[in-house]
């Protein structure tokens, strides 16, 4: 319960600085925060990052921006 916190205000935290960079992250972050309510747009963000930082674990790799799926 603790981490999903730790998730939720780390996206709430980024969402504004990701959301305007030119990659594929902004650009779901933009579609999406132009239909759904910004708490619903934090809690996405907040599934995606636990999503690659699981990814990079598993795989134990580093991060690659531009492999990322949008």
């Amino acid at each position: 319960m603790y981490l999903r916190t730790l998730l939720i205000h780390g996206a709430r935290a980024a969402l504004p600085a990701l959301s305007r960079k030119a990659t594929p992250l902004g650009a779901w972050l933009r579609a999406l925060s132009a239909r759904a309510h910004v708490n619903t747009v934090v809690v996405a963000l907040a599934n995606k990052l636990a999503r690659i930082a699981w990814a990079v674990l598993v795989r134990q790799t580093t991060y690659e921006a531009h492999h990322a799926h949008a």
